[in-house]
């Protein structure tokens, strides 16, 4: 998967909007760019709304109480 974004952020940003004058345009487009990817893309597979908005609707549907996130663990062998 993530091959398949890397290459659709290549292709539909990168290589079409270069060249580029220096790391901080690339970074402020790469920010605009997930905002969009994650916010307004319209996404076929999941009925044509943005992943974020499909995401909230399936959390919100029900007020689902069986999510608990599961902290990440800290201390012994992270680095």
């Amino acid at each position: 998967m993530a091959e398949s974004f890397n290459g659709l952020y290549k292709w539909e940003l990168i290589y079409p909007k270069g060249p580029w004058s220096g790391i901080e345009d690339v970074e402020f487009a790469t920010l605009t760019y997930v905002d969009w990817f994650n916010h307004r893309r319209l996404h076929g597979d999941i009925g044509l709304v943005p992943p974020a908005e499909f995401e909230a609707n399936h959390w919100a549907k029900d007020n689902r109480t069986d999510y608990v996130e599961t902290p990440v663990p800290t201390g012994a062998g992270s680095k």
